[in-house]
């Protein structure tokens, strides 16, 4: 897909017309404050949103830290601070690879699951909230673009690690 920048009202266009193009900034500045009211959310079950993002990557399975910090885009001392955290509030153990003893896998204890289910729900539960400020049918819209934005970033992320 093809972006194209311009000076004029129409910013950011792309190849597909979708109705009224918004204001400069729109959609980084509304997703950095969905962002903010996520680890508002996160705060109620004691979670950040990097150990958020962690856990709901090992709910897939078990991985190894330099793993994670590419799945996070972050540097791999950053994943390290954050599994020490995890680890010593007993949301991830951390065990040696049989096949490969100087590797270590990463994966959610039961209590981790705990905490991550419990962080879903709640920040589901807050994100559906804010959208009732809506009529109806644009309530439905907001919650759905949402399921279709997970959906676009796994297909990215796959097509970016295909790439590799």
């Amino acid at each position: 897909m093809m972006v194209e920048v311009s000076s004029t009202p129409l910013i950011v266009t792309s190849t597909r017309t979708t109705g009224d193009v918004p204001s400069r900034g729109t959609y980084g500045r509304v997703t950095a404050w969905l962002a903010k009211r996520v680890e508002f959310a996160l705060a109620q079950v004691d979670l950040t949103l990097p150990q958020y993002r962690v856990l709901g990557i090992l709910v897939e399975g078990s991985a190894a830290a330099s793993g994670l910090a590419g799945r996070l885009a972050v540097r791999p001392s950053s994943v390290t601070a954050i599994i020490d955290g995890l680890v010593a509030r007993g949301l991830v153990d951390r065990t040696h690879q049989e096949d490969d003893r100087r590797r270590i896998a990463l994966r959610l204890t039961e209590e981790g699951q705990r905490v991550l289910a419990e962080a879903d729900i709640t920040v589901d539960a807050y994100m559906v909230s804010i959208a009732t400020h809506l009529p109806d049918a644009d309530e439905v819209m907001v919650l759905r673009s949402l399921e279709l934005w997970g959906k676009a970033l796994a297909n990215f992320h796959q097509a970016r690690a295909e790439s590799k």
